[in-house]
């Protein structure tokens, strides 16, 4: 029990008198009465106050959460106290989070149950609890007041955030995937692979016209094929040291892993094979191959707990991994953040002996300060060296990148909170094409 401001202020005065009574001593025995009445009173307070276990509290919340998403977690509250009592609640939510909602305030009513939702924005992936919720309530004359810690264990899971998925179908149903950052491609298979015939639209193909049927109904019938089917994508994600680096709150290994399950939801809806490593120094993760839409529940539960290491990624052990895993040709998608032009090289330099068996697209996470830096008026001497640093090292990287074209692997740089748009760009270009 912890003494309110009523209860100071009361003993403050009664103090008041005592020490007054020193000059006028009829006030130390009004001094000493009050100080029995405001005992008796604190006292009583203190006895007619509501037992902590009288108030029963449950917590509601899905064992699986979004990262950086708005998470609904519902708490609620029955009080089997005599009377109605005021109270204040609070919760622990998985650290590292931000909270909408807390600390809230309600009257509970005996026998009758409040219901309160706050929602919760995890910072990071991977298992995790609720441990506790707080609350604190006054005593009937408001002179006592109890904090109250009480274990309530949850334990959660906290995944990459899929809302992106959603979303995608979503924006697909309504023709509006532009609003994703997401060309428009229409995937056409070779011919051979025929599908079905429909009616003639104006951007086929003369050769497509299928003039049997079109003699058959009096009107323009084209065969229409499918695209292909059973292809193999291998998706490869970094989780050295580089990918520690953030933006915006957010690591460029979250980013890469949010662009590594948008694009394999897509391949494995248009019937491809998807597996994914991760690895920085060792082989992190291993998941697949997968094949059906619905094994992106699989590939998600596989890899949420994903953390970035603060070692050197070592690309020759991943090369070496797919050759002994992966014996049919397949896309290779590389998602990665390069540090210099040095970092670069070592990329290459793997992937180049490997790109007669695979077909390599390498995404790379461009590094936003360094360019900012170079774009910048320099007022000092300082800040000439440092902007000319930057351009320096900018133009470096950019013949390492126009080298690994050269060499055939597709490569790429993007600002981080495009990644996943430019992902599926390049698999969907590299599908409409048929490279594969």
């Amino acid at each position: 029990m912890i003494p309110q401001p009523r209860l100071l202020a009361g003993f403050a005065a009664i103090s008041a008198l005592l020490i007054a009574g020193v000059w006028f001593p009829p006030l130390i025995l009004v001094g000493l009465t009050a100080n029995g009445v405001l005992v008796l009173f604190a006292v009583a307070d203190a006895y007619l106050a509501v037992r902590p276990k009288r108030i029963e509290i449950l917590r509601e919340v899905s064992q699986v959460l979004s990262v950086g998403a708005a998470n609904p977690v519902t708490l609620r509250i029955l009080s089997r106290a005599p009377r109605p009592v005021a109270i204040e609640i609070t919760d622990e939510p998985p650290v590292p989070s931000r909270s909408e909602g807390l600390p809230f305030e309600a009257m509970l009513i005996p026998q009758r149950e409040v219901e309160a939702t706050y929602h919760l924005y995890p910072g990071r992936r991977g298992a995790s609890r609720f441990k506790t919720v707080a609350f604190r309530y006054r005593s009937p004359l408001g002179l006592w007041a109890r904090n109250v810690t009480r274990p309530l264990v949850n334990d959660v899971r906290i995944y990459p955030d899929i809302r992106t998925v959603r979303r995608f179908d979503l924006l697909a149903k309504r023709n509006r995937l532009s609003e994703m950052g997401l060309k428009l491609w229409r995937l056409r298979g070779k011919e051979g692979e025929f599908e079905r015939l429909r009616e003639y639209r104006r951007d086929d193909e003369m050769r497509h016209i299928d003039w049997r049927a079109t003699a058959k109904h009096q009107k323009l019938i084209s065969r229409e094929y499918t695209t292909e089917r059973n292809q193999n994508i291998v998706v490869l994600l970094d989780c050295g040291r580089s990918m520690l680096n953030e933006t915006e709150g957010i690591s460029h290994l979250d980013r890469g892993l949010n662009a590594a399950i948008i694009l394999s939801y897509i391949a494995l809806a248009q019937g491809d094979n998807v597996s994914l490593t991760a690895f920085s120094n060792r082989i992190e993760r291993y998941v697949g191959p997968v094949r059906g839409k619905a094994a992106i529940q699989s590939l998600i539960q596989k890899t949420y707990d994903l953390e970035a290491r603060h070692e050197a990624s070592d690309y020759g052990l991943v090369c070496e991994d797919l050759l002994r895993r992966q014996k049919k040709r397949a896309l290779v998608l590389l998602i990665t953040y390069a540090l210099d032009d040095q970092h670069l090289d070592a990329i290459g330099r793997y992937l180049r002996t490997l790109i007669s068996s695979h077909l390599f697209l390498c995404v790379l996470v461009k590094d936003l300060p360094l360019a900012s830096l170079a774009e910048g008026v320099p007022d000092t001497d300082v800040e000439a060296y440092q902007v000319a640093a930057a351009s320096e090292m900018l133009g470096a990287q950019e013949r390492r990148l126009s080298a690994l074209r050269a060499s055939g692997i597709h490569a790429t740089e993007v600002i981080p909170n495009e990644l996943a748009a430019e992902v599926i760009n390049q698999y969907l270009d590299v599908k409409a094409r048929h490279l594969l």
